[in-house]
């Protein structure tokens, strides 16, 4: 079955209705929510190896700001295209294996990186 697909305009549409059942949701148990989470093909939970190699643009913005580095200061200090680390950070793009490993070496020694990267 097609669901109608509503447009909403703010200030120029009323609200559309709310069809979630909030009251029966608010009753369902943990493993109920578990058990509904589940059966969606669409929503299944990652694995943790899955997890580990997944990237999280919020860590790239909090090393550099650890690091008390401007954009374009990381991004020359390590030898990285300003703009694509402005899409890593904006999750507009998402970094290859390769430069994950290489923004977790950075993150590890980033003095012994940008050592490494500046001879």
């Amino acid at each position: 079955m097609k669901e109608k697909l509503v447009r909403y305009r703010p200030g120029i549409d009323p609200e559309p209705l709310d069809k979630t059942d909030w009251e029966r949701v608010d009753r369902m148990t943990d493993e109920e929510i578990e058990a509904a989470a589940l059966s969606d093909p669409d929503a299944q939970p990652m694995t943790e190896e899955e997890l580990a190699r997944m990237f999280r643009p919020n860590s790239l913005r909090e090393l550099r700001k650890r690091l008390a580095l401007s954009q374009a200061e990381f991004a020359e200090r390590f030898r990285i295209n300003l703009r694509t680390l402005q899409d890593w950070e904006q999750a507009r793009r998402v970094p290859d294996e390769v430069a994950r490993n290489y923004l977790r070496l950075i993150a590890r020694d980033p003095q012994f990186v940008a050592e490494a990267v500046q001879a």
